[in-house]
């Protein structure tokens, strides 16, 4: 009897699971985007005009936390390449490991079983396409610093005869453009669409392979783009390219939100977010139209450990942070050179320097220490802190929408989430 039953409450699972597994899967990282981002972007995008802080499409679609750490002969604070293989592939790894395990085997990934039932599969990112995530999840390495490498494994490893990823949109120049070998011109000759302008993105052929460099290495901060965002257009196009009747696989990253953290560069931080805020607004609206559809974001780590109030103060204040039309590295460059750097920041900072401030524009010589300097006067204006350049241990928030949305509720390991993405992918 006691048989029976299991066979039958396995059934019914069985059933459930196949009920809610999605066509189209689409896997987002906020890479470094640990708790207090959501938080500080959603008094970034408060409305001052209302007695209220409003909801974000952050807070609409929590479902749950993550825990990330790496295989523990990395100890407990995970890098990206580490956190991309767990989110993957479902397998602790050492830190800088791409798709391998701790012994270097190879372990196959959820984009590429999704490649393996005849999905079409893509990388929409700010970074190069062959940074850590978006090869955690394409290709396979020992370490994450073989660029070059894990660029030619897009064109020379395969899938069932296959190249793995159908779409490709980020930056890279630098790696797929080589001296030594050219791989813009042989996914050209191999029929994939190539452009190299993100104007250009909405020119594309649909549905055929493509890829698209926009950059020698990471895309323009946010803040320094011609709209202020890059990746809903990427992400936009990403999904018009792979939509077909077998469904798709895409893995997009707000790669930058962890440059900004591992910057302190709160401005930065908080334009990334709203960067990818913005792309989660636009897929809200797509899995209305595509039930069948299946959002999920997370973090791989946290970085940076930004304090929203620092010294003591019990304030926190945005107001700086969105009137700003170009990013703090963008700034101390225009400083270098300038004669009058407290007027010229207060112009561009669109508020006026004290005296007091300006005077610790005047002494350094290298831009690297103006990007410092102004970085610490917005810290100061915001009461903004920091407590590592680097990453940290916390959990992570979990996001998700659209079919199959109920199995991330509540607490997992970052394993559990590849997990639940593979069980979804077999259960049609």
């Amino acid at each position: 009897m006691k048989l029976l039953v299991s066979l039958l409450m396995a059934g019914i699972c069985s059933s459930t699971l196949a009920a809610q597994a999605p066509k189209n899967i689409i896997m987002i990282v906020g890479d470094g985007m640990g708790p207090a981002y959501p938080t500080a972007y959603r008094m970034f995008a408060d409305d001052m005009s209302t007695p209220e802080v409003e909801q974000t499409v952050f807070d609409r679609n929590l479902v749950g936390m993550a825990s990330t750490h790496p295989h523990l002969n990395s100890g407990y604070v995970t890098d990206s390449a580490a956190g991309a293989t767990a989110l993957s592939s479902g397998i602790k790894t050492y830190n800088g490991a791409i798709a391998v395990d701790v012994d270097k085997k190879a372990v196959r990934t959820v984009l590429e079983l999704a490649k393996q039932q005849g999905r079409k599969t893509g990388v929409a990112v700010t970074s190069q396409i062959n940074h850590a995530t978006p090869a955690g999840f394409s290709a396979h390495n020992e370490s994450r610093q073989n660029y070059d490498v894990i660029a030619n494994s897009y064109f020379d490893d395969r899938i069932e005869g296959n190249f793995v990823l159908d779409v490709m949109l980020g930056g890279g120049w630098k790696y797929f453009a080589r001296d030594d070998r050219d791989l813009t011109k042989e996914f050209q000759q191999a029929g994939y669409q190539y452009i190299d302008d993100i104007a250009k993105l909405d020119q594309l052929q649909k549905g055929k392979s493509v890829l698209g460099l926009f950059a020698d290495t990471g895309l323009p901060w946010a803040l320094d783009s011609t709209n202020k965002q890059r990746l809903p257009q990427l992400t936009k196009a990403a999904i018009a390219q792979l939509e077909n009747e077998n469904g798709f696989f895409l893995l997009a990253e707000a790669s930058q939100v962890d440059w900004a953290g591992h910057a302190n560069d709160i401005a930065a931080a908080m334009w990334e977010m709203r960067d990818l805020a913005i792309t989660l607004e636009w897929l809200e609206q797509y899995v209305k139209d595509h039930p069948d559809t299946l959002v999920v974001l997370t973090a791989d780590h946290n970085t940076g450990g930004v304090s929203i109030g620092a010294n003591g103060k019990y304030k926190w204040e945005p107001k700086i942070l969105r009137q700003m039309d170009v990013s703090p590295t963008e700034i101390s460059k225009q400083l270098v050179d300038s004669k009058n750097r407290g007027e010229l920041a207060s112009s561009l900072l669109k508020f006026q320097l004290t005296a007091e401030e300006s005077a610790t524009l005047d002494k350094p010589t290298k831009e690297k220490e103006l990007y410092n300097a102004i970085k610490k006067i917005i810290d100061v204006r915001t009461s903004t802190g920091w407590t590592s350049g680097g990453h940290t241990g916390v959990d992570v928030p979990v996001f998700a929408m659209g079919a199959g949305r109920e199995m991330f509720i509540g607490h997992s390991d970052n394993t559990d989430i590849a997990k639940k993405i593979f069980e979804l992918l077999q259960a049609k």
